[in-house]
């Protein structure tokens, strides 16, 4: 059901903690689901230099932040906006259908965090915008 590369960012994530003094901070997703992503930008000169996540949610959604992590660093703010969730999910080597809330999470938390960093340097980032309460699980369920 799941890929290697899901198996192995759910058993042994990568970039799981906080940074405390983080340029960016997204977080995402709701309690009723469970699935609740906090993703931690360290940003200079317009370089992501480290990331990191919290997530409370299923194996699927600990996998996606890691990867996602994983795939910004070393990334400039413009490039990371870019990172769409079905990225994440080639990088894993594809999600199940009833996973793939998890991806947009991911996608979702980088892009809060970017937003937040752009609003703390009054600046602007294509393609980042203020984030929206969304709720993927009823998507995917009707």
């Amino acid at each position: 059901m799941y890929s290697e590369k899901v198996m192995d960012h759910f058993m042994n994530p990568r970039n799981v903690g906080e940074i405390e003094d983080a340029s960016g901070v997204g977080t995402v997703g709701n309690a009723k689901c469970g699935d609740i992503m906090k993703i931690y930008l360290k940003i200079e000169n317009d370089v992501i230099t480290d990331a990191k996540f919290k997530t409370f949610g299923c194996g699927a959604a600990v996998a996606t932040s890691s990867m996602a992590t994983e795939l910004v660093k070393g990334k400039s703010i413009n490039e990371a906006a870019k990172l769409t969730n079905v990225a994440v999910m080639e990088a894993l080597d594809g999600l199940p259908p009833v996973k793939v809330h998890c991806s947009c999470l991911a996608e979702e938390s980088l892009h809060a965090a970017l937003w937040d960093y752009a609003q703390k340097n009054n600046i602007e980032i294509e393609g980042v915008s203020e984030p929206v309460e969304t709720d993927h699980h009823e998507e995917i369920e009707e």
